[in-house]
């Protein structure tokens, strides 16, 4: 039953010296991890989801995408969606619904329906871009440039994506100079954070902590970044942690081990948000949520989604 070990007191709270005392959750499940499902959902039942997550403590929660539809149709009903979340900040206060943009005429979509906080995609290797946006490196980050200034010079927050941080299908291993190379040029566009991806997640925690450390030496610190750990190879806790040590504190995860990527075939399930945050909470470091009410929240979708929950926190806590 949800939550049976939970008031036991479990998991028990020991902390480790020189970690955060608390971490934000970037929750992906509403956007990155609905755009890899096979059948689009009911768009009353992502506006739930999204609501439940609210309800659960978490306070960044990316709602959506304004992408063409034809690109990731999952994620076509946004203009849908974003009526039926906007009572929501009003009842979570601090509540942000980012939403993620691919060009200015995305902005512009997601500007009609008053978001204050949005993410551009880019990628630290040259064939994902052009995979993933029909582009070159330079010129994504050109097409990024006047979305960034509008949105900053319009009081929205902006998140920067970089995928593919530490290794690509096609190129192998991504040496961490590139990484900040073109981090440090999509900070230098306006991005208030930078979003660190292992995007078919092949990283491990020497690999991330050697690119935190390359970034650090670069000018870029933790308090600038977040890390998007996928759990391929079931490295995504370990990645974490070794992020937590250098001073990281927002961590992406997407609710019930939701997502991958549909531009990279070998990309698994995010990690899960539950899992992080047993590990977090078993740490001692605050989060904000109740993870007897997400995890119950995943086991709702779950059925939505006429499958089990990939997260096995998920799995121990519902019996599902």
């Amino acid at each position: 039953m949800t939550g049976s070990v939970l008031s036991l007191g479990l998991p028990a709270p020991v902390p480790l010296p020189g970690l955060p005392q608390r971490v934000r959750i970037h929750e992906v499940g509403a956007r990155d991890g609905l755009q890899n499902e096979s059948r689009p959902l009911p768009v009353e039942v992502k506006a739930e989801f999204v609501a439940r997550l609210a309800a659960a403590g978490l306070r960044t929660v990316e709602a959506t995408s304004f992408v063409r539809p034809e690109w990731v149709p999952q994620l076509a009903d946004a203009e849908q969606l974003m009526p039926l979340l906007a009572d929501l900040p009003g009842r979570y206060p601090g509540l942000r619904l980012p939403v993620l943009v691919p060009n200015e005429r995305g902005l512009d979509r997601a500007l009609d329906h008053g978001v204050t906080d949005i993410a551009v995609f880019a990628s630290a290797t040259e064939t994902f871009a052009r995979r993933n946006l029909n582009r070159s490196l330079a010129e994504s980050l050109e097409m990024f440039a006047p979305v960034v200034a509008r949105a900053t010079a319009g009081g929205v927050r902006v998140r920067g994506y970089l995928s593919m941080c530490f290794g690509d299908p096609w190129e192998g291993p991504v040496p961490p100079a590139q990484v900040v190379e073109v981090g440090r040029r999509l900070l230098e566009l306006g991005c208030d954070e930078l979003s660190l991806g292992d995007t078919i997640g092949v990283a491990t925690p020497g690999q991330v902590t050697a690119v935190l450390a390359a970034l650090d030496q670069a000018g870029v610190g933790p308090q600038r970044l977040a890390v998007h750990f996928h759990d391929t190879y079931g490295q995504a806790l370990a990645n974490t942690l070794a992020a937590l040590r250098h001073g990281v504190a927002t961590v992406d995860a997407s609710a019930g081990g939701l997502g991958g990527c549909p531009y990279a075939k070998s990309a698994t399930g995010n990690l899960a948000t539950e899992d992080l945050v047993w590990m977090l909470h078993g740490l001692g470091i605050e989060t904000g949520v109740d993870l007897a009410a997400l995890a119950a929240t995943s086991g709702w979708l779950a059925g939505h989604l006429g499958r089990p929950s990939p997260s096995r926190t998920v799995r121990a806590l519902t019996g599902g």
